[in-house]
């Protein structure tokens, strides 16, 4: 959907950055709810958050997950929080779905199998379902992450089979080596099949974060940005950046492009906040 107001999907963690990789991305639930909170500060609709364990390496664990929900609920209260439901690191659906039982107001939910440069990302047909099915049972919104014409097509289909419920949130993923490319040809075919009235964010990989975040904000559709997509400043990586930068950064875009911030707030009166977590979290602050 084209709108005047513009989503921001903050993504601060992701599974591949690390320490060593640069000193800026956020491991800890610590640093990832501090992190967020100073996006939020600056404004993000919502929240699109993977756990760390020990070592740096990316975790399932209900608990860790809790700690970094909380956190952020506590400093963020109005946003939107979507859980990781990635199965790159443990494939099983108990995993998976651990993260569901939380009640975040939005999971991911990778709608097909791909290839990155070093690793695959297998999500066979059965387990889409598996966690759309759990994601509507426990009154999470589902984000439809897309690296392909063909999931799309599936997401449609899900859709169309009322496995996945409205309303609805794409997360359009350019770069990969194995999925949609950056430029305008394959961008506009993406978006061509997506019903008008669902609303889309498009995130480039790497390189090619700034060059889709830009062109979305100027079609008038909602942008993914942080370190889990893109560690640099600038295409020539002549330095690492922070997701603070990055936040600031899109909404410098929106200014030049005369469009406004989606708040979460906003995004949430939409139907895409869990009801039934919010009136926990608040009776729980006022106690």
């Amino acid at each position: 959907m084209k709108n005047d107001k513009i989503i921001i999907n903050f993504c601060p963690t992701g599974m591949v950055p690390t320490k060593n990789m640069t000193p800026f991305v956020p491991i800890s639930p610590q640093e990832i709810i501090e992190q967020t909170h100073e996006a939020y500060e600056i404004g993000i609709t919502i929240a699109h958050l993977h756990a760390r364990g020990e070592d740096d390496v990316p975790t399932y664990k209900k608990n860790v997950y809790r700690d970094i929900f909380e956190g952020v609920r506590k400093y963020c209260p109005d946003l939107i929080i979507c859980g990781s439901t990635s199965g790159r690191n443990f494939p099983e659906f108990e995993k998976r779905s651990e993260v569901i039982e939380l009640k975040p107001d939005m999971c991911s939910l990778t709608l097909s199998s791909l290839n990155f440069v070093k690793q695959a990302s297998v999500n066979a047909p059965d387990m889409v379902q598996r966690l759309a099915i759990k994601m509507k049972e426990y009154g999470v919104r589902t984000e439809l992450e897309c690296f392909d014409l063909g999931m799309i097509n599936y997401g449609k289909y899900l859709i169309k089979k009322g496995i996945v419920e409205g309303p609805f949130y794409w997360n359009l993923l350019f770069g990969n080596i194995a999925g949609f490319q950056a430029n305008f040809q394959q961008i506009g075919t993406a978006l061509s099949e997506i019903p008008e009235n669902h609303f889309i964010g498009l995130a480039g990989l790497a390189a090619d974060q700034l060059k889709v975040n830009a062109a979305a904000i100027a079609m008038g559709y909602g942008v993914r940005v942080g370190l889990e997509d893109n560690i640099w400043w600038d295409e020539s990586r002549s330095r690492h950046t922070s997701n603070v930068e990055l936040v600031q950064r899109i909404h410098s875009l929106i200014t030049i492009h005369d469009k406004q911030f989606f708040t979460p707030k906003e995004f949430g009166q939409l139907g895409f906040r869990n009801n039934e977590v919010a009136k926990e979290f608040v009776s729980a602050t006022r106690i």
